[in-house]
């Protein structure tokens, strides 16, 4: 049983990896602000999330689960906060260049 958690962690971890480096790319190559935040945003969440997930077998008990839910639930939280404020500046003002 303890393999297969293993396998789990190390799966899980390598694709929260994979999709935190496709939003740093995405960040790097698109043309404007909200492709690069929308791109940034998603994958970076799903990322985390696929990281949380990978690391949760390994959870010292249920407090250590409860707390890596509540870290995931936070970025998620402030992440959507952030990226409405970025994207209403730059609806106001119009992008920089």
């Amino acid at each position: 049983m303890r393999i297969l958690a293993d396998m789990l962690t190390v799966v899980a971890v390598m694709a929260g990896a994979f999709f935190f480096l496709a939003g740093t790319v995405g960040l790097l190559r698109f043309p404007d602000t909200l492709t690069r935040l929308h791109a940034l945003t998603k994958a970076d969440n799903l990322g985390l999330g696929l990281v949380v997930v990978g690391l949760l077998p390994h959870a010292q008990g249920l407090l250590g689960a409860l707390k890596l839910v509540a870290v995931w639930l936070l970025v998620l939280l402030s992440g959507a906060m952030i990226s409405q404020l970025i994207a209403s500046v730059v609806r106001r003002e119009g992008p920089q260049a």
